[in-house]
């Protein structure tokens, strides 16, 4: 008897990547896999940048970053009550400046995301490798977390379309789009707003995307990975929560 060659396993096509970015929103799968291959995130980083851009240009046409620094005062009394004592012209002189600081970050932060980003790249490898044994590297971590990012493009381009519109009068950088609990919650009392605002739709698919890239580089079970990385938001959004009434 003749024993049958050994079949070997078929290897997954290489994805391009237009077919990676898209496979992010329709089969996040076959795009983290992929990542095994190349572990590239400059094409979706630069979607995020652009898109990022594109809405600080919109929001200075259209509403203007004063009127974006007003509304974010508007949700901390105590620093308007502080300008409000000032004198005119430096209440003026010091508006001036907060607005010229926002506009920098605003339209800095393609880089701003990119150092966050490898943060928690960088937080996620050593919770990965060090408490599981996993084999990932920084730049894999990187990547998966950039390509999870990309359902944030959705909530900018709504954004983009609500001020475009006419809408968006009471748009701040923090919270662009309601798509939280923010509604729900008073903005003076800094602990709740901040966790409801945590609770938004596309930073769970962001998470979600996350965990689903980890497990798909590892051979950890996916809910290990969800846990994880949902365990390291609730903290992070505690932590900020703690920070925000502390500084209200």
């Amino acid at each position: 008897m003749v024993s049958a060659a050994p079949v070997a396993p078929i290897e997954p096509k290489p994805l391009s990547e237009v077919e990676r970015v898209v496979d992010t929103y329709v089969a996040p799968s076959k795009t983290f896999t992929d990542l095994r291959r190349s572990a590239n995130w400059f094409v979706p980083w630069l979607l995020l940048a652009i898109a990022s851009v594109a809405m600080v240009v919109v929001v200075d046409m259209k509403l203007g970053m004063e009127k974006v620094v007003e509304n974010q005062l508007a949700m901390q009394p105590k620093q308007a009550a502080q300008l409000d004592k000032l004198s005119p012209e430096d209440r003026a002189a010091r508006m001036q400046t907060v607005v010229k600081f926002n506009r920098a970050i605003a339209y800095a932060y393609p880089v701003v995301i990119v150092i966050i980003l490898a943060i928690i790249a960088a937080v996620l490898l050593g919770s990965f490798n060090f408490g599981f044994g996993a084999e990932l590297t920084f730049n894999q971590c990187l990547a998966v977390c950039v390509y999870a990012s990309l359902p944030g493009i959705l909530k900018v381009l709504i954004a983009i379309l609500a001020i475009a519109v006419g809408g968006g009068e009471a748009f701040t950088f923090q919270n662009p789009v309601a798509s939280n609990l923010s509604g729900l919650v008073d903005p003076s009392s800094h602990f709740l707003y901040s966790i409801a605002t945590s609770v938004d739709i596309f930073t769970i698919w962001t998470l979600a995307l996350t965990g689903i890239g980890i497990s798909c580089l590892t051979k950890l079970k996916r809910g290990t990975c969800l846990g994880v990385v949902f365990g390291w938001w609730a903290i992070l959004v505690l932590g900020g929560a703690a920070i925000a009434a502390a500084f209200a």
